[in-house]
């Protein structure tokens, strides 16, 4: 290992400035959810910790002499799997049937956020060796079973794949602002964008569209810079009804809201739709404020408090999309899972995942386990993109 170099782990993020934390964020396509208010946020209100089983542990790689920090990457030592996207439950079942424990792991990732991005933050390469190399040295002498970095960048997947880590597929569903007519431009209505869809689709989300028109609902948008403690609880109102409905306990609390609120307001955008005078549903988006002209923009929380057919697919997609064809937003983001995106336009995109086993045996059946996966991700990909709503092939 590079003799110059010192590993850290910090048991909170606080304990990292947040200028020498962002410092390190250089790509374009980093997302705002790397960011040190974004990840602080997650601990002070304790959505993130030991108790709720993510306890943190962030590993960073600095220069001794003059210390400069040159590498981050955010981990948590997680006592089970969930709020990840990425399903390992069989894994641990294999684990525990043969007498070993698959808790704790090691895991990279965006807590309760299934986007892509940087997790390996900084751009010196031999840093970023030198971080996984400690993490792997680390997660050996605490008897842990395994590493995981969920959704990282393409353009890692080669150091991670030469220090031993299998790759994993996912697909999600993003929406592309680009015109058919004008190709290379942005497009410039909603009506334009539907005609790039073929007549079942188009028709489709005017009918629907036109449901929740003839409900009386009326729908407001809200940037971060001027929302209030009001919009705030509104907003939550809407997200905690969506979970205990589904007889769930929501992932985050009021509190991480305020705190997002309060420290990183030109990084959202809310949504609300308002039936009658009264709020009855929210989507809370975020964008990354790319100056690169491929700005993205994430769906992430929804919630309503009452019934509309269709309300859902006009306050979570329909008006972020009219959203992010008005800001020029080149993409967007819809979130993991659900086939019924690609029928309103968000097409497939292949996204992976990273992982370490520290049991030979184990890492052997995992590889094994995941070439069959990836081979069916793949021809569920090609389906995908052959039953697209797009009317011709963009470029």
């Amino acid at each position: 290992m590079h003799s110059s170099y010192t590993t850290e782990i910090y048991s909170a993020i606080h304990q990292i400035p947040a200028d020498t934390w962002n410092a390190l964020i250089w790509h374009p396509q980093a997302s705002p959810f790397i960011r040190h208010e974004y990840l602080l946020a997650m601990e002070q209100s304790a959505c993130v910790s030991q108790k709720t089983g993510w306890q943190p542990c962030h590993f960073t790689v600095w220069q001794s002499s003059p210390r400069q920090l040159l590498a981050a990457m955010p981990f948590y030592l997680k006592t089970h799997s969930y709020g990840e996207y990425v399903f390992d439950w069989a894994w641990a079942n294999a684990y525990q049937e043969n007498g070993l424990s698959y808790y704790p792991k090691m895991l990279s990732a965006i807590p309760f956020t299934p986007v892509g991005g940087t997790r390996i933050l900084g751009n010196d390469p031999e840093a970023a060796k030198y971080l996984l190399q400690s993490a792997a040295q680390f997660a050996k002498e605490q008897g842990y079973s395994s590493i995981h970095v969920l959704f990282p960048m393409f353009g890692d997947q080669a150091l991670f794949q030469d220090l031993g880590y299998l790759r994993r597929e996912s697909i999600q569903f993003h929406w592309q602002n680009q015109s058919l007519e004008h190709p290379g431009n942005c497009l410039s209505s909603f009506e334009e964008f539907l005609y790039t869809l073929n007549k079942k689709r188009r028709n489709n989300i005017l009918r629907e569209r036109s449901q929740v028109q003839s409900a009386n609902v009326k729908f407001i948008h809200v940037p971060g810079s001027q929302m209030t403690p009001q919009h705030w609880e509104t907003f939550y109102a809407c997200y905690e009804t969506n979970y205990l409905n589904h007889g769930n306990k929501p992932y985050l609390n009021r509190e991480f809201f305020s705190q997002i609120g309060q420290h990183m307001p030109d990084y959202l955008h809310l949504i609300f739709a308002i039936q009658e005078g009264t709020h009855i549903a929210a989507s809370l988006l975020f964008r990354d404020r790319n100056k690169d002209g491929q700005e993205r923009a994430y769906g992430r929380y929804w919630g309503s408090t009452k019934f509309v057919s269709n309300l859902h697919f006009e306050t979570a997609y329909y008006q972020s999309i009219e959203f992010c064809i008005q800001e020029k937003i080149a993409i967007f983001e819809g979130g993991a899972q659900g086939e019924h995106k690609i029928h309103r336009g968000l097409l497939p995109v292949n996204l992976f995942s990273m992982h370490y086993l520290l049991d030979d045996r184990f890492g052997l059946a995992v590889e094994n386990y995941l070439k069959k996966e990836g081979q069916s991700m793949r021809q569920y990909l090609n389906e995908l993109e052959d039953h697209q709503p797009i009317k011709q092939a963009r470029h």
